[in-house]
């Protein structure tokens, strides 16, 4: 079992890698939204499924060598598929395909036929294993929960290894390498255990426990199916909630998944251990799944009425930048706490449902793998239905209702079947109690968001959560001066996007000379399209002339819902006047996809200022974007963008004939053609009445916008020496930030030679 339990840990390590990668290469292709990112892992899970299946009706058919040999086939299968994935998945389809495709089922069935063959081989991987190693109806379901605990022990060590260290390091591209090798050493080394193996498939040997009264095949699998919809539904719960507290970067997704599946497989490690020595693994089931979800409701809780006092105060408010130093560390370890002990419970129920189900050694790999397809059909059920539905239409606080109503009912269910026997029942009774308080006293959406967003009594706030994510805006001004701020149309607070500060009104300085500048620049802007609607800032300056048509696409859609409560608090601000003029286009989608599929050109383009860390920034930042940017310019069109990073400036200037970097602003502007810049020129532009006016309606405070292109602008021409782009779709290295360090821009002070 050793060396079996390296191998099947080994493939764990590389299934995540290759997850991560490849979820990231479709995310191109079918767009970045909540709808697009569901289609994509929806694809993946289905293929699992059909796995699972494959390996439910073979494996039995197999004697113990051949099935260990299916497995060795299988891993190389995938290691295969690893190394040529970029050309299918991200050439052909990411890019060769951007813009073409938009019908979600067209969408998913692309995404399904691209991850066929190796998620059906990653499903199958299970029950031809557990195949190999029946020999004894006594300890199979300990060796199989082992063996099931080591492969997630690989996924946990992958996800961490991977966000973490590797794809920061190597570069996606370079991840797929490594975990191709990984496979094929899998592979290799389960072949080594193949001259100790039967040659003959074992007779049926029926165990004398098969009618002990556990419940059928299908019973179990029901059970299977809830516990797999309830552990993803946290999961999805836990991403969002930590991802408030701890911002949304590149690090906080594979560190939930990474405890999570640490812990998970600890669970089955643990369990595997004890399965032996239970006469009945069904209150133990029962008692550990309840278990773990009351727990995670009870942690969650913690964090929810700690959120404005010591030390979650001091280290993990939303008013912090929690990106490094001792507010990453608090983030880590808040999230070992939130997501490792329910996440341990819930995993120990995998070897007890073995336990249950496992009654016959000719049948071992069939019942492995319908237990796993009721697993990854409950996953894709609680991602889908969490993801795209619950948190759409009832919030993360009611999802987590509705996950502990689930939960009450699931152990109701049980206690009712084992009536019989209640005074035996009282742990189960307790949590069934635990589960209706829940249902009945857990905060309201509304309640929940405010105090995670620190509100204090008499401020005024606009919130809105959906499938996409949450806004929130705070109006921090005192009483008097908010009163007064609001007769004149401005609130004075931050508005956060996915706990990050993304902006504030009066509006900050720096987006609307973003918005405003090109526009200036451009001799006749009749087009604009801005990616990113943020705090407001950006799009309304870029309105500043009347002659120009703006659309704006904003990927997080509450940010518009939020703008515009804002807005019909403030009927006379900015804001309002946004959303009511004719000229201005506002939508929700993905700017990226949006742009690929646009068959008009505008003369200027403009994208939101996006902080490089943030997760998903480098979709924004690559070569292969500002590649298609270029190419959706009219005529003499004009690019505008923030540069945060020695990088961005330089992959900018790699893509455009022509650029300028404003200083000591860190504003960008490229174009095809000459770009018309005369800074005393631009000076007396934003000394122009109606555009002051325009600006100070926006931040009343501010007007001193030359003194933001003030020292000498870094300017290249089509013959200027040029570095090669550092930021690509493949290897977004500001994105995984602590990897590579972000100089800024500023530092950036002339052209390479």
């Amino acid at each position: 079992m050793g060396r079996l339990s390296l191998a099947f840990f080994a493939s764990g390590f590389a299934a995540l890698l290759c997850q991560i990668v490849w979820q990231r290469m479709l995310g191109i292709f079918a767009g970045s939204d909540t709808v697009s990112a569901a289609l994509v892992v929806g694809a993946f899970l289905a293929g699992l499924g059909i796995g699972s299946l494959v390996g439910a009706r073979w494996a039995d058919r197999l004697a113990p060598h051949r099935a260990l040999i299916g497995f060795a086939i299988a891993e190389a299968g995938v290691a295969g598929f690893a190394l040529v994935s970029k050309v299918f998945l991200y050439d052909t389809l990411a890019i060769g395909l951007a813009g073409t495709v938009d019908a979600p089922m067209a969408i998913f069935a692309l995404c399904f036929l691209g991850l066929l063959l190796p998620t059906v081989l990653m499903g199958a991987s299970l029950p031809l294993l557990s195949r190999a190693i029946a020999v004894s109806l006594d300890t199979l379901a300990a060796r199989i929960g082992a063996l099931y605990g080591w492969n997630t022990l690989g996924a946990g060590v992958g996800a961490l290894a991977g966000g973490w260290l590797l794809v920061g390091n190597l570069g996606f591209e370079g991840a797929l390498w490594l975990a191709a090798a990984l496979n094929l050493f899998a592979a290799a080394l389960a072949l080594t255990l193949l001259p100790g193996l039967r040659r003959a498939v074992p007779p049926a040997t029926v165990s004398a426990e098969a009618s002990a009264g556990y419940g059928g095949l299908p019973m179990w699998c029901l059970l299977v199916f809830l516990s797999g919809y309830v552990i993803v539904a946290l999961e999805i719960v836990w991403v969002r909630i930590l991802g408030q507290v701890g911002q949304f970067h590149a690090y906080l997704f594979p560190t939930v998944l990474g405890i999570f599946l640490l812990a998970d497989g600890a669970g089955m490690a643990v369990a595997a251990r004890m399965v032996r020595r239970l006469s009945d693994p069904r209150p133990a089931f029962f008692i550990t799944q309840s278990a773990g979800f009351v727990l995670a409701t009870a942690l969650l809780a913690l964090v929810w009425l700690a959120a404005p006092h010591w030390p979650l105060s001091e280290w993990l408010t939303v008013d912090q930048n929690r990106l490094r130093g001792g507010n990453l560390v608090a983030t880590v370890l808040l999230t070992l706490l939130v997501v490792g002990p329910p996440s341990f419970l819930i995993g120990m129920t995998f070897p007890l449902v073995q336990r249950a189900v496992q009654r016959d050694l000719a049948s071992v790999g069939s019942r492995v793998g319908w237990v796993q397809l009721a697993n990854i059909a409950g996953n894709a059920a609680g991602s889908i239905g969490t993801g795209l539905v619950s948190l759409h239409v009832l919030g993360t606080a009611g999802t987590l209702v509705l996950l502990a109503a689930l939960s009450f009912l699931l152990v109701l269910g049980w206690l009712w079947t084992s009536r019989r026997h209640l005074r035996a029942r009282w742990p189960e009774m307790a949590l069934a109690a635990a589960c209706a308080v829940a249902v009945m006293a857990w905060p309201s959406n509304d309640g929940w968001w405010r105090r995670m967003h620190l509100e204090r009594p008499g401020q005024t706030v606009a919130w809105a959560e959906d499938r996409s994510g949450i806004a929130f805006f705070r109006d921090d001004a005192p009483g008097d001066v908010a009163r007064g701020a609001a007769a004149a149309g401005l609130p004075h607070g931050p508005f956060f996007i996915q706990g990050f500060a993304q902006g504030r009104t009066p509006f900050l300085p720096l987006h609307q000379f973003l918005g405003a500048v090109g526009p200036l620049v451009h001799p006749d802007a009749r087009t604009a399209l801005a990616i990113g609607v943020g705090s407001g800032g950006t799009p309304w300056a870029a309105s500043i002339l009347p002659r120009t048509q703006l659309r704006a696409i904003e990927l997080v859609g509450p940010v518009l819902d939020t703008l515009e409560e804002t807005a019909r608090k403030n009927p006379g601000g900015p804001l309002a006047r946004l959303f009511a003029d004719p000229r201005i286009s506002i939508e929700y989608g993905d700017g990226r996809r949006a742009l690929a599929r646009a068959t008009e050109k505008f003369d200027l383009i403009q994208a939101d200022a996006v902080l490089p860390e943030a997760s998903h920034s480098g979709l924004l930042y690559s070569q292969e974007f500002l590649e298609l940017v270029r190419s959706r310019l009219a005529p003499g069109g004009l690019y505008v963008q923030w540069a945060p990073s020695a990088r961005v400036t330089e992959t900018f200037a790699a893509v455009f004939p022509h650029a300028i970097l404003l200083l000591p602003a860190s504003v960008l502007i490229g174009s095809d053609s000459p770009i018309p810049f005369d800074a005393a020129r631009l000076a007396d532009r934003f000394q122009e009445a109606a555009v002051m006016a325009h600006l100070r309606a926006g931040n009343p405070d501010f007007g001193d916008y030359a003194a933001m292109f003030a020292d000498p602008p870094v300017v290249w021409g089509p013959a200027t020496p040029r570095a090669e782009a550092s930021l690509t779709d493949m290897f977004p290295r500001d994105e995984f930030y602590l990897n590579n360090g972000v100089r800024a821009a500023i530092a950036f002070t002339r052209p390479p030679h």
